[in-house]
């Protein structure tokens, strides 16, 4: 029989699955006496201790310990193994016994796992006791300044699993995996106990146990180099995460197998080309990435597998390639999911703008580190600490403990081949700077706060790194909010002012509007920018951006659609629909062509929806298929016989028609009241012009057939008509020549926000836009009840209700009692402002002005900033609509609404 290592779990397994232990903590929420704690856990989680920010100078903080008690039995059969307790992490200094006695050093340093060999520890057959002492704050100082003083929570506990592993007395203590694209493999193989052991045979075998391949080496020592070559390996990539299981069998002199070890391998290359790029497998690839922290509002840093998937799932959803570990390892099993799923990973020694670990301790927690992460074939990159956090003496360590020498990187700095600096203008996109020959690629650009960065500037950003042969991509920050449940309090979140909502997700993982548009512009598809008019001809121009995925592997779907009007039940119909294939090699251009339908300029909407060879929803393209005024005309087909009546004075003017009554204010042009059937529609003072303030010249009014109009002329001959029919029907045009440049245009209306209650609206939804984030909404019929979240800090409700909307064909204002309205859009590119969303408390550069009023009809709006960058720093579509008469078709932007308060 084959010797396995046989593994026990003293705690769960995870965030969801935990085991109590006696626990004790010294200072803080429930302290100074003995009860129980699950383990893993974050301490402060579970109601113990006191809260940090890593801002917070450490002579503020508690600082607080805890002590763990908890009593186990080994099995019998154990009685002549190797016997050794693993802990995947503890924060941050940890003092292990079996009973009573020392179990080996201190262990400092939080996010490293590490194991002592407990065997003439333990009693065999009987019951024994395990005793962990841990500090929360590092008695070593390198380590608490970069672990404990960062920009991020701080907690402190056993915060991943503890188990104990059996093994024969000769055993395969490790392996390290080298195995390349083309089917080189090599592995150090470290034993202990090696005098009885012979010979390593190693099996490569499909994830099934189909062995393919195998290598075999006499023993030449504590560490043995096997290596061989396994023919036509099916590689690894983020595009297909193909895997093997590499499994060590360790003979005794008969062949017997002494020891079984199995480690799960890809075959892939990483080259890093000086002056060139990072290529994978022979290509040159570019990281769509994201920051990730390991973190839940409930449970703290403490994870679970399924967490991880669930994270891994979200990233690549967005169509991310790549993720950096920020700023420690991860749990094994996120790295797991990588390698399963397809992420390439900058796995990253814990510092944070501080010196890093001191020799000693950095050695050690390096060691540990590539120990447990060398054999994924998802990590491509280590990174040397953070922003400056670096430890020097540790660079040619990395090379040295690693058997593929991965390249070392010191994010934020230009550092040997390549140049990682953070938070860069978008002017620096140009590279004409003193790292011109450089590889390029920013380990944190567009850094989150609230609703701003992350989607908001990435379409410009993203374009000059594209095309740009010398940038190899970049990460976000960050992945998700990292508001956490304060057990001090009523669980609620805090996200420690403006320092923790960074994210493109919520804290329980909520999308926010972000993730769609990092998901179209991210696409590895990409449709060339075009209108359908009548003479579309059903070709789209389009680029495969993948780098190892042919699109005859993809799969796609057009559909044309129609929709249904106001007041009617949300409905699509799908007219016809129709699979679409082709052909084309990564990194080219060519052209898809859609059938039209014989009737397809009488439907509303044609909408393509790409699917990855795995199953995986790329993303979903929509077009109108009629311009705005086209697609009003069709809904409002009603003419009146009647005729409204007037009743005016000096000032004012008051105009009945039908059950609608609205008064006007001669003096400024603007509505001052709207009533149906006597009850207050709040609609009111507008419209008013929110980029250049107008003064009438002259108001007058008049018949055209049965229908009133209403002429407001301002100076510089702008001017507002309305037109009235005796239904109650208004229609208003507006012409007008805003500022030459200007955050915003259009016009804008009163309705105050107590008397809204939802919206329903034809046009791209379901998310807000900036000027700065366009792309991930889609062409449609859609429908929000009123929220007032304030993203990132307060209501988590998302689509956010209030904000700017594009590309608004009508929309049903939902009032309260039924007292709203309906407007019909008649100009294209029109945006619906809806309220003006809530500040948070903290801004920052994502602060934006609104135009006056409530609800605002505009031609432009303005864009939104980062945490560190205001929009002027952010690119083309970060600047202030620009106008010039000369250029304009009458000089003037023109607009065209009807209003129905029926």
């Amino acid at each position: 029989m084959a010797q396995q290592t046989e593994t026990i779990y003293l705690s769960g397994t995870g965030a969801e699955n935990t085991v109590n232990w006696d626990f004790y903590c010294s200072e803080g929420q429930n302290s100074g006496e003995w009860t129980s704690i699950p383990v893993p856990s974050c301490w402060e989680q579970q109601g113990f201790g006191s809260y940090d920010y890593g801002h917070v100078p450490f002579e503020k903080r508690m600082n607080e310990t805890g002590r763990y008690r908890y009593r186990f039995n080994i099995p019998k059969s154990w009685k002549d193994k190797e016997i050794a307790i693993v802990f995947d992490g503890v924060m941050t200094d940890a003092e292990v016994k079996i009973n009573g006695k020392l179990a080996g050093p201190i262990h400092q340093g939080a996010f490293y796992q590490f194991r002592y060999d407990i065997t003439k520890l333990l009693n065999i057959g009987q019951e024994n006791q395990l005793e962990v002492f841990v500090k929360k704050h590092s008695d070593n100082e390198s380590v608490s300044l970069a672990e404990r003083k960062a920009d991020f929570w701080i907690f402190g506990g056993i915060f991943r699993p503890v188990f104990l592993e059996a093994k024969p007395k000769t055993n395969i203590h490790r392996v390290a995996i080298g195995a390349q694209a083309n089917g080189d493999f090599k592995a150090d193989v470290y034993l202990t106990n090696a005098k009885n052991a012979s010979q390593i045979r190693i099996d490569i075998q499909t994830l099934a146990g189909e062995t393919e391949a195998s290598f075999r080496s006499d023993i030449t020592g504590h560490v043995s180099r096997v290596s061989g070559t396994f023919n036509n390996p099916q590689t690894w990539s983020p595009e297909f995460p193909n895997l093997y299981q590499a499994v060590f069998n360790l003979l005794d002199k008969n062949k017997q197998v002494i020891h079984r070890h199995t480690e799960r391998i890809g075959f892939r290359t990483v080259e890093v080309r000086e002056s060139d790029g990072i290529y994978l497998n022979g290509v040159k690839i570019k990281m769509q990435g994201v920051n990730r922290h390991t973190f839940h509002p409930k449970f703290g840093r403490t994870s679970s597998k399924d967490l991880s998937i669930t994270a891994v799932n979200l990233m690549k959803d967005m169509n991310m390639n790549a993720v950096r570990m920020s700023h420690y390892p991860p749990d094994k099993h996120f790295l797991e999911v990588c390698d399963s799923l397809g992420l390439v990973v900058i796995d990253e020694l814990t510092a944070w703008q501080k010196p890093s670990y001191d020799d000693v301790v950095g050695r050690k927690l390096l060691e540990e580190m590539i120990a447990r992460d060398v054999n994924h074939p998802s990590v491509i990159i280590w990174a040397n600490g953070n922003e400056g956090g670096e430890n020097n003496s540790l660079n040619d360590d990395f090379a040295e403990l690693d058997i593929q020498q991965r390249i070392v990187i010191h994010p934020w700095q230009d550092y040997e081949m390549t140049n990682t600096l953070h938070y860069i203008d978008y002017d620096y996109l140009s590279l004409d700077g003193f790292s011109k020959r450089k590889i390029y690629f920013p380990t944190e650009f567009l850094h989150g706060l609230y609703d701003g960065g992350h989607g908001a500037g990435l379409d410009d950003y993203w374009l000059r790194m594209w095309n740009d042969p010398l940038c190899a991509g970049g990460f976000l920050w960050v992945f998700a909010d990292e508001s956490v449940e304060r057990t001090d309090g009523d669980n609620e979140l805090d996200s420690d002012g403006n320092h923790a909502p960074d994210g493109i997700l919520g804290p329980y993982n909520e999308r926010e509007g972000s993730f769609f548009t990092i998901k179209e512009i991210w696409a590895p598809i990409q449709f060339e920018k075009r209108y359908i008019t009548p003479n579309f001809n059903g070709v789209f121009n389009i680029e495969n951006r993948y780098f190892f995925t042919d699109l005859s592997q993809c799969s796609f779907a057009a559909e044309w659609v129609s929709f249904s009007g106001p007041g009617q039940r949300i409905t699509e119909i799908i007219d016809s629909t129709e699979k679409l294939k082709l052909n084309l090699a990564p990194g080219n251009k060519s052209q898809m062509q859609v059938k039209l339908p014989a009737n397809w300029q009488a439907l509303d909407a044609l909408r393509i929806t790409a699917v990855d060879p795995h199953g995986r929803h790329i993303n979903t393209w929509t077009w109108p298929v009629k311009k705005a005024q086209v697609k009003a005309q069709e809904l409002l087909t009603e003419t009146s016989a009647l005729k409204p009546t007037l009743d005016e004075t000096d000032s004012d003017l008051t105009v009945t028609a039908g059950e609608i009554t609205i008064s006007f204010e001669k003096t400024n042009g603007t509505i001052t009241e709207i009533k149906k059937q006597g009850q207050l529609i709040p609609l009111s003072n507008g419209p008013l012009f929110v980029s250049r303030e107008k003064t009438v010249k002259h108001f007058s009014t008049s018949f055209v057939d049965n229908n009133l109009r209403i002429e407001v002329t301002y100076e510089n001959a702008d001017y507002a008509k309305w037109t009235i029919d005796g239904h109650g029907l208004v229609d208003l045009e507006v012409a007008y020549e805003p500022t030459g440049r200007s955050q915003f245009a259009g016009i804008t209306f009163d309705f105050p926000e107590d008397n809204v209650a939802g919206m329903k609206w034809l046009g791209n939804g379901p998310y807000r836009v900036y000027k700065n984030r366009m792309k991930g909404v889609n062409f449609g019929l859609w429908e929000k009840a009123y929220n007032n979240t304030i993203t990132g800090e307060s209501g988590f409700i998302y689509p956010e209700f209030k904000g700017y909307h594009s590309e608004v064909y009508w929309a049903e204002i939902e009032g309260k009692d039924n007292l709203g309205f309906t407007v019909y859009v008649r100009s294209n590119d029109i945006f619906l402002r809806m309220l003006t969303p809530d500040e948070p408390a903290a801004p920052a550069r994502t602060k934006l002005e609104y135009p006056a009023g409530d609800i605002s009809f505009l031609h432009g709006i303005n864009a939104i900033g980062t945490k560190f960058k205001g929009p002027d720093n952010l690119g083309p579509q970060s600047m202030p609509n620009q106008f010039s008469s000369a250029k304009m078709d009458g000089g003037k932007l023109t607009m065209r609404l009807t209003f129905d308060f029926n």
